[in-house]
């Protein structure tokens, strides 16, 4: 009896290939390292922040200014419109062909984003969720309209406080979707979560950046201002036209046109996405933390120890 042991050189070939992807919460310094470690390792960043795929949102989504983007080559900044459909699911198919492609070239590729879906989608794949009847969409879309987001969002903290509290729950197509999970299957829809998740054949060493919350906080503040100062009132006004479409219901916009439709003071508007922002990075934290393997790093942390880390991991 002849065995066949037969091997499959490109599983051997990818094993040898690591990506570093970088973690942890908005105004912490991801892209100041993210080039560092581009520029040490000579090699190619791409982003999982959701919010710069989209080439009109450059002021209000902190995207990688001119001088980064020379600084090392990136992927998957400004390469959408706001005006095209786009979701985790085509973003994890394209960043994955992507890697193929650079792997064939570098031993090591970074990633850096604080979207922690597209994040997960690169690393482990996308969770699968079972069909639920179209009717409780339509319904909760119906409830969204008469009755508002916070209605829905005191709904999903009932059902499921595993998700109110980690998902992107000023996003109402985040809320929609896992209530549509919980109603229709009678389960939380963070049951679902990191089930029959894909092992990937490259290895992925995560490295997150924190600090205390008040650092954190008075990072965010100080970030705000700065995109005012740069002009994000003036890139919001270009953008009035298409405020309904999904990409803009984000931090940073909707509260800018709030004050344009005369709702709030210019001071409120600006005092709102703060707050917001400082919610999404506790959000974010959240979700991060959830990794146990993550080496985690303040953000103050000297490049050189970061990068000895790192080499320890690979080896």
């Amino acid at each position: 009896m002849v065995l066949n042991f037969a091997i499959n050189v490109d599983t051997i070939y990818m094993m040898n290939k690591t990506l570093i992807s970088i973690v942890g919460p908005t105004a912490i310094g991801k892209t100041a390292l993210s080039i560092k470690l581009a520029n040490h390792f000579g090699t190619e960043i791409l982003s999982a922040d959701s919010r710069q795929f989209f080439k009109e949102m450059q002021i209000g989504t902190a995207a990688p200014t001119p001088e980064e983007l020379a600084a090392a080559k990136h992927h998957f900044i400004h390469h959408k419109s706001i005006k095209d459909t786009y979701n985790v699911g085509a973003f994890e198919k394209e960043a994955i062909s992507t890697l193929n492609i650079l792997f064939k070239t570098y031993d090591t590729v970074i990633m850096v984003g604080g979207s922690g879906l597209y994040v997960d989608a690169v690393n482990k794949g996308l969770d699968d969720f079972p069909e639920v009847e179209k009717s409780i969409r339509e319904t909760l879309n119906n409830d969204l309209e008469t009755k508002g987001l916070s209605h829905l969002q005191e709904q999903l903290e009932q059902l499921d406080l595993v998700a109110y509290n980690t998902i992107a729950i000023d996003n109402p197509h985040r809320v929609i979707r896992a209530l549509e999970i919980c109603i229709g299957t009678g389960k939380p829809y963070s049951s679902f979560l990191k089930k029959g998740k894909v092992k990937r054949q490259f290895k992925t060493i995560t490295i997150g950046l924190t600090t205390e919350r008040e650092t954190i906080y008075n990072r965010i503040n100080k970030r705000v201002d700065l995109m005012m100062q740069e002009g994000l009132l003036d890139e919001v006004k270009s953008l009035v036209p298409y405020k309904n479409l999904n990409a803009l219901n984000t931090v940073g916009y909707k509260e800018l046109f709030n004050y344009l439709n005369e709702e709030w003071p210019l001071d409120f508007a600006i005092s709102e996405i703060k707050k917001n922002t400082r919610r999404f990075a506790k959000r974010q934290l959240t979700w991060f933390k959830k990794n146990e393997e993550t080496l985690w790093f303040d953000f103050m942390t000297p490049k050189e120890d970061i990068i000895k880390h790192i080499n320890q991991n690979i080896s």
